[in-house]
Parts: C-alpha cells; structure tokens; sequence
C-alpha cells in the first residue's frame, strides 16, 4: 500500500456499483488513497430501482471496525446511510474510542436517487422525534464535515427554514451544501465553515449527466483529498471537480472512474 492513506467508508452495499461501498472504493483509489470498508445495509436495487434495505447489526459493524482498526491506521472515515441516528451515534462512540482524532464525513443519505426513503424506515425505530433531535444533536458535535443536498436538509429541522437550518448545524461543524438538487442555479455548492467562513463553489463543467451515487462519490473524493493533505476548502474543491469528471464521463446512470 507504500504511502498511500488509509480512509474507511462505513455504507451501504449497492450491487449496481453505482453508490454506497463500492462507488466509494473506486473513487477511493482513483484519487490514490486506500480503501477500507465495513458494510452497513445489504440492498436489493440496481441504478434505477431500489427494492428493499436489509440493515447489518450493530454489533457485526462494530467488530468490523474494530478489526480494521487493530491493523491499519485510519484517520478518515466517510459514513454513508445507517439505520438511524442512535445506532450513526453508537458508531461515531466506537469510532473516537479507536481514534480520538479521527475526522468524520457524514453523508447523511436519506433518500435513494430512485426515491426509496431510509428515512422514514429509520424512524419507525426511534421512540420520538425529540430522541431523533437529540441523536443528530450529539452526532454534529463529532464530525468533521456533514454534506447534505437540498433534499436532505430540508429533512433535518421540520419547522426551520434552509437558512435557519444551516446556520444552526455551520455553529456546531463543517457542512458542505450539495447544489445538485438546487431548484435554482443547478450544481452550486455552498461550503459553511464552523469558524464562521463562507464559500461558494460553482460548477466549471457543463457537458454533464445525472448519475446515480454522485452524492456519495462527492464526499468520497472530498474524503481523499483531505487525507491527501489538502484544507477542507480546496479538498470540496477537487472533491467537485472530480465528480463532475465522472458526470461527464458517459451519458448514462452509472458513471466512469478512470479520471
């Protein structure tokens, strides 16, 4: 493996190859990091239909992680969709209890390109919404980077508006707002610092196409570039400039990797 870095991606299984564990895999080593994955739902879909969500148990996920951790050192971790916030804030635990400086991106998928909400079956497992604001309170306390899309944080607080909502989650970490979902000005992510710092990040690319799991490749080559060294400025940056390569790379759904 030489020099390259270590970074964990903790997802989901996506046998189309087109999101989840293996998307983050190949972009992963495309940027020249090495990939470690611990799987946390089995999925029935392909890139236009998703089926059902099989969720791995919380203990297998955690012997998972444990055992990376006794060999390799890992300060990177990209987590992808988990069950529900109590079982995310159990993970993160274990996660600092293996490295007290780990830095965490969360890629809070709550929703499938083909519509399948995780949300709504993560929420039959909470006891109310008030544990459910709880559960992502403490989590936004632990990570380093949160990237939702318009979609996702619109689901976090009910009751606050967009700005209300990223002003509140930009006091307590680092959130990168995806633009793929943007009504207005498509593919414009903003990037809200928890210094109080402010960023826009324009597309450059126009020749581009939807792809499935672009969600997920963004802040997996977000993820590289940090462990690469790169401030998390310039590694949204390269992070976007990468997946717009793989939007570009066909006119399909399932995108290419060779950059």
């Amino acid at each position: 493996m030489g020099n390259r870095p270590n970074i964990l991606t903790i997802a989901g299984f996506d046998p189309s190859s087109g999101a989840g564990l293996t998307a983050d895999i190949k972009t992963f080593e495309s940027l020249k990091c090495y990939g470690l994955a611990v799987c946390t739902a089995n999925t029935i879909q392909n890139d236009t239909d998703f089926e059902e969500c099989n969720w791995v148990g919380v203990e297998v996920i955690k012997s998972q992680i444990s055992i990376l951790f006794k060999k390799f050192n890992i300060d990177y971790v990209k987590i992808g969709i988990i069950q529900n916030w109590s079982v995310l804030n159990e993970i993160i635990d274990f996660l600092l209890e293996k490295n007290k400086n780990v830095k965490i991106i969360l890629d809070p998928v709550l929703k499938s390109s083909s519509d399948f909400n995780f949300q709504k079956q993560s929420l039959q497992t909470e006891s109310s919404s008030n544990v459910l604001d709880y559960k992502f309170e403490q989590i936004l306390d632990k990570i380093y980077l949160l990237t939702p899309n318009y979609d996702e944080i619109e689901m976090f607080y009910t009751g606050r508006t967009i700005n209300e909502t990223v002003r509140h989650i930009s006091a307590k970490t680092n959130v990168l707002l995806k633009g793929g979902h943007r009504k207005e000005m498509l593919g414009k992510d903003e990037l809200f610092t928890s210094k109080g710092k402010y960023f826009v990040l324009n597309p450059k690319n126009k020749n581009i196409t939807e792809k499935h799991g672009s969600g997920c490749i963004l802040s997996s080559a977000i993820t590289a570039q940090l462990a690469l060294g790169f401030t998390l400025l310039k590694s949204c940056f390269r992070g976007k400039r990468y997946i717009e390569k793989v939007l570009s790379s066909n006119t399909t759904l399932l995108g290419y990797h060779r950059i």
